[in-house]
């Protein structure tokens, strides 16, 4: 990340919990002021009064992702308050799951809009300060989805792989001005994702959160990966080393990964 002579700041949605709530820490332990965004402002207060512990500053704000006014509301509070910003890490998300046959229209538009539109509204937002000031980064967190092409998370996997194309666009329209992009494509790891989930399949909300439980990897070590990806400038982070696997098998050996997947459903 292009290094620059104002504070270290950074704005994280989504940050009232998970990957959030764990870059906020990470970060202010680190010194850098915080914009702590959430949908829920008393999970972004709290967020807020714990990097009080370490030392940590910055502010908390409501932000309904899908709301330009209170993106234009954010971007006021951050110019008066730190002249221009280092970091943005689009991170607030939903999730959708089930066929495409039927899954409603209204869940479509509803993930389509906050998974995707949220993180293109917080892009444009703040490229133009970050182009005046000749550098920054900015993350996006995709997930895995939105690169395996897997079935019965449709909805929730075009609206990650729309993230993910919009990454690789920005990366080469930043580049000229010093912003570097990085795009987070993790697999499954507890967080509150759950909380909003949407589903018309029986089940399937307690088949995902046994697969957050009993995942090896944590909020914490996600947010770490990307501390570092951001320093390293680099743009493709797979947080998981199945996932890493399984994206050069598809790369690669494309019908063999496709056969993977039909294995998959039938077990």
């Amino acid at each position: 990340m292009t290094k620059q002579a104002w504070k270290q700041t950074v704005v994280i949605t989504g940050a009232g919990s998970g990957f959030g709530a764990a870059l906020a820490l990470k970060y202010a332990r680190a010194g850098w002021d915080v914009a702590v965004t959430d949908i829920d402002k008393d999970r972004a207060e709290q967020t807020l009064s714990d990097l009080s512990e370490p030392g940590g500053k910055g502010f908390a704000m409501r932000l309904d992702i899908t709301n330009a006014d209170e993106w234009q509301q954010l971007n006021d509070a951050v110019m008066t308050r730190w002249g221009g910003l280092q970091l943005l890490i689009n991170n607030a998300g939903v999730a959708t799951a089930g066929n495409i046959e039927d899954t409603s229209i209204e869940d479509w538009l509803w993930v389509l809009d906050i998974n995707l539109m949220g993180v293109v509204r917080g892009c444009r937002q703040f490229v133009g300060t970050m182009k005046k000031q000749g550098g920054g980064h900015i993350v996006n967190v995709s997930s895995f989805a939105g690169l395996a092409g897997l079935p019965f998370v449709s909805s929730y996997g075009v609206a990650k792989a729309g993230v993910v194309a919009l990454s690789e666009a920005l990366r080469a329209e930043m580049h000229p001005f010093g912003v570097g992009v990085t795009v987070v494509c993790p697999a499954f790891v507890k967080t509150a994702l759950l909380d909003t989930f949407r589903t018309n399949e029986e089940g399937t909300k307690d088949l995902v959160s046994k697969w957050m439980e009993t995942s090896r990897v944590t909020s914490e070590q996600v947010a770490d990966e990307i501390i570092k990806a951001v320093e390293k400038n680099k743009f493709l982070l797979l947080t998981h080393t199945h996932t890493r696997i399984a994206w050069r098998l598809k790369r690669w050996l494309p019908e063999r990964y496709f056969k993977s997947v039909l294995a998959t459903q039938k077990s």
